[in-house]
């Protein structure tokens, strides 16, 4: 029923807009902010507030408190729902319900990988297993359960909620249903069990997929063993050095990274016999069936006819790029020109850097953080009517240092929200961009909105003494991609926080990131942030065109790709098969990629997304076709028109999960898109821009 991490607002008039402001501490330009080293004086008076200005987590040992607080409120809360005659306060209780406990989680479920403490990260650990047992109870709970279904029942009362209410009444269901409540106890029992067995190979096989595998020294040839890491007489090799321009070190490094390992292939195999049973016991064809339900595809057969119509499609240009990359394997190794797996990521970058000359070191100097942090601020200031304020951390509210609080604040509506924003390298950091959803917004009871407070992850290197910290054009994409996750939690305002902002369907979820990669590489944008940390030069039109341009060559392959690894996905996640999962491997890679499989490889091993996008890989190229027809048809001809700003955020932005995901994008594009549709956006992507290449002939 409940799953923690993934409206009326009263009106605020510029005078209530100046108070609010009047309360943050020390406002100053947001590109200023980003481009040094956070200084700061600290008072002796000065008070610890706390993680994210919790009072209780000032220490460790405030997750404990934290914990047993939410549980408490949980079983009053329990006690309330089943006591009360259904009704929109039953929806209401469930979802204050999820709330109470999703602010420990999802805290805590930040800080435990992100916190440089052992001490928080053990005790954020130990908060997520308590919460975690309490859903596992509540999700079993028959008594509650009832209480929900008495309101779906009872047609006249239904009736007489609005459909954001309807809606997050279904989605309550459709959570205790999955977890088998509508079972016999001793079926229910078993739901149970696979649940919780499902956890532990989750995590086995999530913490497998990313272990290097050993060799010993001696089987490699010397003259490439310094390529990799040394432990004694063996080497460890922790992933597919796909850029090196050294084939046998991408021959050696992908033969030896992706070698089976047996228990981790048993671990793969109970993970997805698991998954079936779980969802045939709940009463789903298959796990795939299940897994879909809700989302834009809605079913496996929708997912499965989107894949192979684009596969069709694509299948002449995907043959083109094989040939390109085939020639120029040859012309740098004409005693060895068979194009393998290992090749494609490589070459295609030779060939994109050959035509274009896209060499980030050009484009790096352009691209400051702070410039970019104030080109987002000025898009969604055009846009949106939104506006960053930089606010200064209280003491304790922040887990480093360099981490800078940012106040997300609408022209009438006054302050949205909060983005934490942890953007620089530090050890022990995890190794990936991402949001975090720290508390969703919701409306009160006291008529209040809950503010949303998010987190945005990065990796990117410190400011120097000398010069700022200057983003590659891949690194700038990825901000504005994260940043679009963050945007769609600050301006979603859903009644509950169940359905808030990125808690949506997948498929549907990347689709404001996805579109700010548009305006991450749209000079009409570009040109208003990107300029010369030296000297103040806008960075050339040229160099952005060529950029875009460079994205097409081999993209066909690259999308083939993707859609190999999204069928894969759905395969081991349909009908079980008489046949390995290494079986099934190499006859989708014949199928839907086109390059050889290597034996005594097994590259399902390293697919760690199968634990969370399980059946759901496909999302990533859906919300891609969404993404594109939005930009094509609102965007393209001004990417700074208010008034489709303003329909974005109506139709897409502001209901998160609280509204059918194809009804949001009808609403945006004011028409039903097929999958045809949704194909031929995608293939129309690759089409090269001649008036580009004519425009840059001339020049």
């Amino acid at each position: 029923m409940f799953t923690c991490t993934s409206r009326l607002l009263s009106a605020v008039r510029h005078t209530e807009v100046r108070h609010i402001l009047r309360n943050v501490t020390t406002w100053s330009p947001v590109g200023a902010a980003f481009n040094v080293r956070p200084q700061r004086r600290v008072e002796l008076w000065e008070k610890n507030v706390g993680l994210f200005g919790v009072p209780e987590l000032s220490s460790p040992g405030g997750f404990e408190v934290t914990s047993e607080r939410a549980l408490k409120e949980t079983e009053q809360l329990v006690d309330t729902v089943c006591k009360n005659p259904p009704g929109a306060s039953t929806v209401q209780a469930f979802d204050q319900l999820s709330d109470s406990l999703c602010k420990v989680a999802d805290l805590a479920d930040f800080i435990k990988v992100a916190h440089p403490d052992p001490a928080f990260r053990e005790a954020a650990e130990k908060a997520c297993l308590k919460i975690g047992t309490m859903v596992e109870k509540l999700n079993t709970n028959v008594d509650l359960c009832k209480c929900l279904k008495d309101l779906l029942d009872n047609k006249e009362v239904m009736a007489a909620l609005d459909p954001e209410t309807r809606r997050v009444a279904e989605l309550f269901m459709f959570d205790f249903e999955i977890s088998g409540i509508h079972l016999d106890e001793k079926k229910r029992r078993k739901a149970v069990n696979l649940h919780v067995k499902l956890l532990d190979l989750n995590n086995e096989f999530l913490v497998g997929s990313h272990l290097p595998n050993k060799i010993e020294k001696r089987a490699l040839p010397e003259h490439i063993r310094h390529h990799f890491s040394l432990d004694g007489n063996y080497i460890q090799i922790g992933g597919l050095h796909a850029e090196s321009s050294d084939e046998l070190v991408r021959e050696a490094a992908y033969k030896i990274f992706l070698y089976p390992n047996q228990n981790l292939m048993k671990c793969l195999d109970e993970l997805l016999s698991c998954r079936d049973k779980l969802a045939k016991l709940v009463g789903y064809e298959s796990f795939a069936h299940r897994a879909l339900k809700g989302t834009m595809a809605k079913t496996p057969e929708t997912v499965m006819e989107f894949l192979k119509l684009l596969t069709d499609k694509l299948s002449d240009r995907t043959a083109q790029d094989f040939k390109m990359m085939k020639e120029m394997k040859m012309k740098l190794n004409p005693t060895n020109c068979e194009l393998m797996p290992w090749d494609h990521p490589y070459l295609s970058g030779v060939l994109r850097a050959e035509r274009y000359n896209i060499e980030p070191s050009l484009y790096s100097p352009y691209l400051s953080l702070g410039s970019c942090m104030e080109g987002l601020n000025s898009l969604f200031s055009q846009l949106l009517g939104v506006s960053f304020q930089t606010e200064q951390p209280k003491i304790g509210e922040v887990w480093s240092e360099d981490v800078r609080k940012l106040a997300v604040v609408h022209e009438t509506e006054g302050l949205l929200g909060y983005i934490y924003c942890d953007f620089f390298q530090r050890l022990g950091k995890p190794h990936q961009d991402c949001h975090f959803t720290i508390r969703g917004g919701r409306r009160m009871q006291n008529g209040e909105y809950q503010l949303p407070v998010v987190v945005l992850m990065l990796n990117l290197p410190h400011p120097g003494q000398s010069a700022p910290t200057l983003l590659t054009p891949g690194m700038m994409e990825n901000l504005f991609h994260e940043m679009g996750h963050a945007m769609h939690s600050m301006l979603g305002r859903t009644r509950y926080q169940h359905v808030t902002g990125t808690r949506c369907s997948t498929d549907f979820a990347e689709v404001p990131s996805i579109l700010m990669e548009y305006f991450a590489t749209d000079y009409r944008v570009v040109n208003q942030f990107a300029r010369h940390y030296q000297t103040g030069q806008p960075l050339p039109e040229n160099m952005v065109t060529r950029l875009c341009e460079s994205k097409k060559v081999c993209g066909a392959a690259d999308t083939q790709l993707q859609i190999f690894y999204a069928v894969l996905d759905q395969v081991y996640h349909g009908k079980p098969q008489n046949r390995s999962t290494t079986e099934i491997l190499k006859k989708m890679q014949e199928k839907f990629y086109g390059l050889p499989y290597v034996p005594n490889t097994a590259w399902q091993l390293r697919f760690s997304h199968l634990v969370g996008y399980g059946a759901k890989y496909y999302s990533y190229l859906m919300s891609r076709a969404v993404a594109s027809m939005v930009w094509r048809q609102c965007f393209f001809r001004n990417p700074l028109d208010r008034e489709m700003g303003e329909r974005y955020r109506r139709e897409m932005l502001a209901h998160g999960g609280g509204k059918e995901p194809m009804l949001m994008v009808q609403g945006m594009l004011q028409k039903q898109p097929t999958i045809e549709d949704f194909v031929d956006a995608l293939v129309s992507e690759l089409n090269p821009d001649f008036e580009t290449f004519f425009m840059d002939s001339e020049g």
